[in-house]
């Protein structure tokens, strides 16, 4: 099965890490307005997920959601979750840590688009 979103071994135990530190988590991919378009990681309390959000998948056993227009700009995309030196987003939980999150993406070919195309996305709307 071809995931929408997967994550990097960095990505992983770094999830890991905060995931001992804090317990369960969340993944918000921002729309650009604050973190440049970084993927924010959240106690589940910290943020709500409405009807404009999406769920594409989970990563490291952590559920990923990104709003519905920017999924619309990149539903033919896989979203790749990696991890940068530097400081995390204003928002994200991995700020202090001396790394950040940040999201590469690479075209579905076709075969895989055939196969994730009807794949139900949770959709909150």
């Amino acid at each position: 099965m071809v995931e929408r979103v997967v994550a990097t071994p960095e990505a992983l135990a770094l999830i890991a890490q905060l995931q001992a530190e804090h317990g369960e988590l969340m993944f918000h991919q921002s729309g650009g307005c604050c973190d440049n378009s970084a993927a924010n990681c959240y106690l589940p309390t910290d943020l709500t997920i409405g009807p404009y959000d999406v769920q594409l998948g989970a990563v490291g056993g952590v559920p990923f959601y990104i709003g519905k227009l920017q999924y619309e700009y990149w539903k033919h995309t896989q979203l790749i979750l990696d991890v940068i030196e530097g400081h995390g987003g204003t928002f994200s939980l991995e700020g202090d840590t001396g790394k950040a999150f940040h999201t590469r993406s690479r075209l579905f070919t076709e075969a895989e688009w055939a196969e994730v195309e009807p794949q139900v996305v949770r959709d909150l709307a």
